[in-house]
């Protein structure tokens, strides 16, 4: 990796010449990065086939060929870094920009361009599956989603993507 050196008047420091940015946004509009949108709660507060959002994720790093998801809720420990589920959405490695169709919760039935990673870590709170959608009770938690490019197992480039408070 390459690095250079930058100066300022408080301190020097070195930073990354390699990073690569990419971005992400939700192809939904009810999902707004606010407030989670009704019905996309966990079932156990109501929620009504909720599902992770479909998320449109632009500017990949070249050669990557697979996208990691970690859903998180940042005001819970236990639920935070990927608590919510971790999966790995595959695609062909020539593509610069995907959308990445949703995931229902409570179910490991999951699409088959994903692999899971790891399931939800809150199967006493709630239904056991892949991915928990939301499920504080309206407490206003916190919640976002770490989206990974890599190419194989090697990350090329990380964004978070914030889902909203409930």
């Amino acid at each position: 990796m390459k690095y250079k050196l930058v100066n300022t008047l408080a301190m020097t420091f070195l930073v990354s010449t390699n990073a690569f940015a990419f971005d992400a946004k939700f192809a939904d509009e009810a999902w707004n990065g606010n407030k989670v949108p009704i019905g996309q709660q966990c079932q156990k507060f109501g929620g009504n086939n909720p599902a992770t959002p479909r998320l449109i994720v632009s500017g990949i790093p070249p050669e990557s060929n697979a996208l990691i998801l970690e859903y998180s809720d940042r005001s819970h420990e236990q639920m935070d870094k990927g608590g919510h589920g971790k999966m790995k959405f595959m695609f062909d490695s020539q593509k610069s920009e995907v959308e990445v169709p949703p995931v229902l919760g409570h179910t490991f039935d999951i699409p088959k361009e994903f692999k899971l990673i790891e399931a939800h870590l809150g199967a006493g709170w709630d239904k056991a599956g892949a991915y928990m959608p939301p499920c504080s009770g309206g407490r206003g938690n916190e919640y976002y989603v770490t989206i990974k490019a890599v190419k194989d197992d090697k990350v090329t480039a990380t964004t978070i993507l914030e889902m909203g408070k409930y």
